[in-house]
């Protein structure tokens, strides 16, 4: 952990309790700063509160007073997720109090080699398999950490000058980090994601691409060459570019031809090789990979990594075999583009569970994907009947169900030998679930309930 003063006597308020605010109060005050924690809402477990309290830290929950913009702070550090058009926050923005997350604390502090991981989709696949593959050959530390789930400045408080930390970062965390700056930048890939908090998308861009405003020539900026627009973006960073393709050639990067793996024209392993299934997971290894190997990184440990590791939990995750019928857990899947991408990864015929919250949009881009890999849908949630007219222009038998949980038994009733069940819902949670993780969790106990057997 590098020593710094910046916070020292300064008046920090801490915006947010998830696990991120929570560390970020705790190490201000470690840092010397005085500091407020403040959440909207009222902790069920009186343990967050007694804790913050006992570190002199002073808490205020079920409100976001506005009064707060008047008591002299310093700094915010907000949660990611708290938008910018929240009445305080917009105080704050309004009287110029520096805002930032805590992923930029996590970087002001850390005293390493950072990779930093953003993007629309394949974030947490892509972070967790550079992760795994810089550990085969490091001498040092190794870790993970960001919007995978575990905080930035807890983990860069325990890592040193001679330790590399990957970090996922989502959009809303790259706003608040106004000076990081990794050695090594990931964008996986650019969608149209989270407009109802960036409002444009190039708002959303323009937040992604704060991963590489700090980079220089001596930095790297591996991005998806696969679209043109991505080519375009990346002339807008200072840091030497490396592309990655599944469908380019490009000698200066990782690429695909004939079924084989490239590093800069050096063979590294076939595809078929790879452990996890679908194109997007070969878009995700050849960006880990092109990391791996900037970080000097072997392609034993490589193939090490990509022939063993099965896949991040809710992420195209396999669940069992049970009589014939592969489960996957695709929960993680909260857009279209996620769930065309996971139908491509499947040659067998697809039991599809989907649905969720209505965001306002149709799904006739996944008729096409609909009509080609799915033999019969189970849908669900505020959009079900959207998803379910998608169905009906495809040709795919449709039925209804409550949520992801009733929808297996539905599944099981109308699969045979050799079919995919896969829960891949093209929407976000939120209608049911308090989040993809517990409707994933859910769905993989209706199938260890229905089969009888643990996930594997």
């Amino acid at each position: 952990m590098k020593k710094i003063d910046e916070y020292q006597g300064k008046k920090v308020l801490v915006m947010g309790f998830g696990i991120s605010g929570i560390n970020a109060a705790h190490l201000l005050v470690k840092l010397g700063a005085n500091v407020t924690a403040n959440d909207k809402a009222t902790p069920k477990n009186n343990d967050i509160v007694d804790d913050l309290e006992a570190d002199g830290i002073k808490v205020i929950t079920g409100d976001n007073p506005i009064s707060l913009a008047n008591e002299g702070f310093d700094v915010v550090v907000k949660n990611p997720g708290i938008p910018y058009d929240n009445p305080l926050v917009a105080a704050f923005v309004k009287q110029g109090t520096p805002i930032i997350t805590e992923a930029e604390l996590g970087w002001q502090i850390f005293d390493g080699h950072l990779v930093s991981v953003t993007g629309s989709n394949g974030k947490t696949t892509t972070t967790t398999l550079t992760q795994l593959m810089i550990a085969e050959n490091a001498k040092h530390q190794v870790k993970y950490a960001g919007n995978i789930g575990i905080s930035f400045s807890k983990i860069a408080e325990d890592l040193g000058p001679d330790d590399t930390l990957v970090t996922e970062l989502s959009s809303f965390q790259l706003l608040g980090a106004p000076t990081i700056h990794p050695h090594i930048a990931i964008i996986t890939n650019i969608f149209s994601n989270h407009l109802d908090y960036h409002k444009t998308r190039e708002n959303y861009i323009n937040a992604k691409l704060n991963i590489t405003r700090n980079q220089t020539k001596d930095d790297f900026l591996v991005i998806n060459w696969d679209r043109d627009e991505w080519q375009k973006i990346a002339q807008r960073s200072q840091a030497t570019i490396v592309p990655f393709s599944r469908l380019n050639k490009s000698h200066e990067g990782s690429y695909v031809e004939d079924g084989m793996i490239y590093w800069r024209g050096q063979e590294v392993m076939p595809t078929k090789d790879i452990r996890l299934i679908g194109p997007q997971n070969v878009e995700n290894a050849l960006a880990a990979i092109a990391a791996a190997k900037l970080s000097g990184v072997t392609n034993d440990a490589i193939k090490k990594v990509l022939t063993t590791f099965s896949g991040v939990r809710h992420r195209l995750q396999y669940v069992m075999e049970y009589q014939e019928r592969l489960f996957y857990n695709d929960s993680k899947s909260t857009d279209i583009e996620a769930t065309e991408v996971a139908l491509q990864g499947f040659d067998r015929p697809v039991i599809l569970l989907a649905g969720g919250l209505d965001r306002g949009y149709t799904f006739e881009r996944l008729v096409p994907y609909f009509k080609e890999h799915v033999k019969a849908m189970i849908v669900f949630g505020e959009c079900k009947d959207k998803m379910k007219d998608a169905g009906n222009q495809a040709g795919v038998p449709v039925v209804e169900s409550e949520n992801a949980i009733t929808a297996v038994p539905e599944a099981w009733k109308l699969s045979e030998p050799g079919d995919v069940i896969l829960l891949s819902p093209a929407n976000a949670s939120w209608d049911q679930f308090p989040s993809f993780e517990v409707r994933g969790d859910k769905f993989i106990e209706a199938v260890e309930e229905l089969t009888g057997k643990k996930e594997q």
